[in-house]
């Protein structure tokens, strides 16, 4: 197009080498405090594109901030670049076919997310440059979104302190302005001490923490009869007490997901949690400790930055596919189930196009819609900075997330088109803000309103630290 912007022209001379570097940290899946492989890529890519580099971020070694330009407001790309485990899959198959290693796989898109949030703050960084516009972009590298909430550390340590708005993509289905829908949540651990005695010949000497972690387990299950609707819990057994019958297990570990709409909900409902494991305790003559692992803030909305995002998505118009592409999401569909696609349809409020497998369309903002919601750490961001996400369509429609499609597709064509699609988006509504200051100060003021009904609280205690991983021998 011979009149697109400039900052779009800046996205297509880069992407290829951000392309590249998503296909790379593709190759190197890494979970939850363990990204010293890809956050040296993003690194590496930043100090070649001339940002200045931060490393250790909020004291965590695989979080990363590349800088540039000077004065003016600052804007926030959120990049991400976690994996997750149990999800390895050789690209471009559309049947499970995992790949020989340690069985991580980038199940999420992360891979993606990073390197096009990343490429739309060197876009950013060339029309800063080019114009003189007062005004810095940052990149922040950000680790351990998949239950981890590097950003929620982060945040309670003042890292988005001073920046003026935040933008963000996530791979998905469908190309939207990703509704600001998120739950809190709060990863709880909760450890059973008893005493151990033979459980035929000196039963009456032992104190079950199997049984206070079953009795915790049953009394969570009655519990979620007498919650709003939109909460959510559920668990994993840590450590059941060992694999011997006949001896009273005298340790239990369970993790708790609880999760709710709002901070205040979820407060509420972890003392709930507490109160149960602290009964089942009671009732059995044992033990409980109780500590937070992690925690993360529902999303804020701001509606005057999803106007403008919105307005750029339909600028630009949906991304362009090819025959290849629709082939490949087509042969992904097939593994799906049909309740896999209506739920992705029903999920943005629209009737199924039988013949779409790639979303080659703008979904419409405000569309009556019946999403099942997860977390994100990127909500904590939003109760701190103005922020705004795109979803965009790297996806067949009707994957779900966390599978071994996701990650098959992870780095496909259609993928790479998408990121830098998705890139021109970001970079386009953080070029309005700088050249549209009244823009900045409506989402200020957006965010602001939100906040004198309910006052940020971090929801991390100021004692818990991030669960930071060693860094993997060289050898």
């Amino acid at each position: 197009m011979k009149n697109e912007p400039d900052i779009w022209r800046s996205v297509d001379q880069h992407a290829p080498d951000l392309i590249g570097l998503s296909d790379r940290v593709w190759g190197m899946p890494e979970i939850c405090y363990t990204e010293y492989r890809s956050v040296a890529e993003h690194t590496a890519m930043l100090r070649d594109k001339g940002f200045q580099i931060t490393e250790n971020v909020a004291g965590i070694p695989t979080a990363v901030i590349g800088e540039a330009g000077q004065g003016g407001p600052i804007i926030a790309f959120l990049g991400e670049y976690d994996a997750l485990p149990g999800l390895s899959q050789e690209a471009g198959v559309a049947e499970p076919r995992p790949l020989p290693g340690n069985g991580q796989g980038h199940g999420c898109g992360h891979n993606l997310l990073g390197s096009a949030a990343l490429l739309a703050a060197c876009a950013l960084k060339d029309w800063l440059e080019a114009t003189g516009t007062p005004g810095r972009v940052r990149y922040y590298g950000c680790p351990a979104e998949e239950g981890g909430a590097a950003k929620s550390f982060m945040a309670r340590e003042g890292a988005f302190d001073g920046v003026a708005v935040a933008i963000t993509w996530h791979p998905h289905c469908f190309n939207e302005v990703a509704p600001a829908l998120s739950l809190a949540n709060t990863r709880m651990d909760f450890e059973f001490t008893g005493r151990a005695s033979h459980a035929a010949a000196a039963p009456h000497l032992g104190r079950s923490a199997l049984d206070a972690a079953q009795l915790m387990c049953t009394g969570v299950q009655y519990l979620r009869e007498h919650v709003p609707q939109e909460s959510r819990i559920h668990y994993s057994f840590l450590d059941a007490g060992g694999v011997a019958p006949n001896v009273v297990q005298a340790k239990a570990k369970l993790r708790f997901a609880i999760r709710s709409p709002d901070l205040p909900g979820m407060f509420e409902l972890n003392e709930r949690v507490k109160r149960i494991a602290q009964g089942a305790a009671m009732m059995t003559d044992t033990r409980v400790d109780i500590s937070i692992m992690s925690a993360v803030s529902n999303l804020l909305p701001n509606a005057p930055l999803e106007e403008a995002m919105q307005a750029n998505l339909e600028r630009l118009g949906p991304p362009v596919f090819d025959e290849a592409d629709r082939a490949f999401a087509a042969e992904i569909q097939a593994t799906l189930q049909a309740s896999d696609i209506a739920s992705a349809w029903r999920g943005v409020g629209l009737a199924p196009r039988d013949t779409a497998a790639l979303c080659d369309f703008i979904v419409p903002r405000g569309t009556a819609r019946e999403p099942m919601i997860g977390s994100t750490d990127v909500g904590d961001v939003s109760w701190i900075v103005p922020t705004v996400q795109a979803h965009a369509a790297t996806l067949a429609i009707g994957t779900p997330g966390h599978s071994w499609q996701v990650t098959a597709q992870g780095k496909t064509p259609a993928a790479h088109k998408v990121l830098t699609w998705v890139a021109k988006v970001m970079a386009a509504t953080a070029q309005d803000c700088l050249t549209n200051p009244d823009l900045i100060a409506r989402a200020r003021a957006d965010l602001d309103a939100r906040l004198a009904a309910a006052p940020y609280v971090c929801p991390i205690p100021a004692e818990v630290r991030p669960p930071l991983q060693p860094r993997p021998d060289a050898a």
